[in-house]
């Protein structure tokens, strides 16, 4: 089959063009065929299956083929191979105790002289129960009629302790057990509780922490100008609903809605306040509403400009004043108020920039916007060519894509005018629509129309190249929604959305999510709040340089 070397010693610009015009029909027919043969088998076995039967069985190869086509990540072709240690644990173990073993002189030789001691450091965890009965004081007083009883020490509200409440708080929202799983153990390990007490210790009183969530992602909103952003679906009791995550390297917090559309990315940004929306005439000059009926533009222009709305009073208006406006156009109406009302108020820090995937309803909602290269890359890793010919191409085109990748992590580390105007002009050479490759040449198009996006990092180096931060977070939920299905309440909603919050910030910070919850429900309260700790380390690694 035709390769890139035979194409180069065609001469004849008119028959080298007509070649590659063939090349291409001839890759869009294999394409379309590999499509449809998909499609014929998914019918089968739609058909088998409605008689009775079963399909083709999925059966996986041993080992992956050596293009393997569900495959689209580009790790490969951007790992750097770093140079490995192994990393000297014992310097970081906390010792609890020191058990000093002697050894039998007896059965030793005469002339052997002692040495000392070898330390042997060995870790170990008791899991067994720690009943108490607490015999408080208790004193009657004729003359007020009243019992005085001596308190309870701080966690011991109820018949159990603190201890055993942050386990379960640790082992179902950390390791993504289960509620029967969680009883199955206790019971096993002599505890007495049923699935019921377990539930309330997992989604009840939970208010302190709902607090720390709002402190923490209100510290993270405040520690960087800009923040990272992805959501997954999360179903609540039976409905389909989406965890949306917003994070940067000194937190995570996840806020779940029952909708992913801007206006519940504006409540996001919001860290959950509700929204208000704000009247001014440049609206009106927006793409929404362009098309709007000069009756209708002629009312919203007679708004007083700087008029304040609550989501209820401006729905009812619209109802009352545009009954027929359609869906669309009230959204868009909305969406603009609520985009204004959010960068005019002050209760929360105000975004500059997100980072994010190029998904529909992220554009507009910040001043700049910037894109995941990796992201991108998926899209040229989704390309199978059949023809060697452009397969030499696509090769050839991702080397040189990492290859002015490497070249924007190197800035980022240490980045001047002179290499931020080349990497600029770099990329006006790299995705030049040019290869003969048709379904390549429209996949640059799509990169180079997202050329101020995609090198917001030439502006601001503190931010990634990538969204793996927020695709991390999301992989934390979509594991806890593969072992616990969803919540089933507005509590549960709220106590996955905080614990989650608080494990993944907790991990960020080098912070045990363990300790600091038996901190808290013990009521001791030792450590320092994770929100100070963001705000201390903000201070510290000036994330938001290039917006000073």
């Amino acid at each position: 089959m035709l390769d890139e070397a035979q194409l180069r010693q065609i001469k004849d610009p008119d028959i080298k063009g007509v070649v590659q015009q063939l090349a291409n029909l001839l890759e869009q027919s294999l394409t379309d065929n590999d499509t449809l043969r998909a499609e014929n088998q998914r019918l089968k076995d739609e058909i088998n299956r409605l008689k009775g039967e079963q399909g083709k069985p999925n059966i996986k190869p041993n080992k992956p083929a050596p293009t393997d086509l569900g495959d689209h990540s580009s790790e490969q072709q951007r790992k750097k191979p770093a140079t490995w240690s192994k990393r000297k644990k014992n310097e970081t173990i906390v010792l609890g105790r020191t058990e000093r073993l002697p050894l039998d002189t007896s059965a030793l030789p005469e002339d052997a002289v002692f040495k000392g001691y070898e330390r042997v450091i060995i870790q170990n965890i008791k899991f067994t129960p720690d009943n108490v009965c607490f015999e408080r004081a208790k004193y009657y007083s004729p003359s007020t009629g009243k019992t005085y009883l001596a308190p309870l020490p701080p966690g011991y509200e109820g018949s159990f302790g603190p201890d055993l409440k942050a386990l379960v708080l640790s082992l179902h929202h950390l390791g993504n057990v289960s509620q029967p799983a969680l009883h199955t153990l206790l019971t096993h390990a002599g505890i007495q509780i049923s699935t019921g007490t377990i539930g309330d210790f997992l989604i009840q009183g939970q208010e302190s922490f709902h607090e720390e969530k709002n402190a923490i992602t209100l510290a993270g909103l405040a520690s960087t100008p800009w923040q990272q952003t992805d959501d997954t679906a999360t179903r609540v009791n039976g409905v389909n609903e989406h965890c949306h995550v917003l994070c940067n390297p000194l937190y995570t917090a996840y806020t779940t809605l029952p909708h992913k559309d801007r206006l519940s990315v504006l409540k996001v940004l919001l860290n959950g306040r509700p929204l208000y929306f704000l009247w001014s005439d440049e609206i009106l000059a927006s793409q929404a509403l362009r098309k709007l009926p000069r009756k209708w533009r002629r009312l919203l222009a007679g708004l007083p400009p700087g008029s304040l709305w609550d989501e209820v009073s401006l729905l009812e208006w619209l109802d009352s004043s545009m009954p027929t406006l359609s869906a669309q156009t009230k959204k868009g109406l909305m969406e603009q108020m609520a985009l204004l009302a959010y960068r005019a108020q002050t209760d929360v820090p105000v975004v500059s920039l997100l980072l994010c995937d190029n998904a529909p309803q992220f554009p507009g909602l910040t001043s700049e916007l910037g894109l995941c290269w990796i992201h991108d890359g998926r899209h040229y890793r989704k390309l199978i060519p059949h023809l060697l010919l452009h397969r030499q191409i696509l090769e050839s085109f991702e080397e040189r894509y990492w290859a002015y990748y490497d070249r924007l992590l190197a800035y980022r580390e240490a980045p001047t005018p002179e290499t931020r105007l080349v990497l600029w002009e770099d990329f006006d050479t790299l995705f030049v629509p040019e290869t003969g490759y048709a379904h390549l040449d429209f996949r640059i198009q799509q990169t180079a129309a997202n050329k101020d996006k995609l090198l917001a990092v030439l502006a601001h180096p503190e931010i990634p190249l990538h969204n793996n931060a927020s695709e991390l977070a999301v992989r934390r939920r979509v594991r806890k929604r593969d072992v616990s299905f969803g919540p089933r309440s507005a509590l549960g909603v709220a106590a996955w959305d905080t614990f989650q919050t608080i494990a993944a910030t907790a991990q960020k910070l080098g912070v045990s999510f363990i300790a600091y919850l038996t901190d808290r429900v013990s009521g001791r309260n030792l450590l320092p709040s994770l929100a100070s700790l963001i705000t201390e380390r903000a201070s510290e690694m000036n994330l938001g340089g290039s917006w000073a």
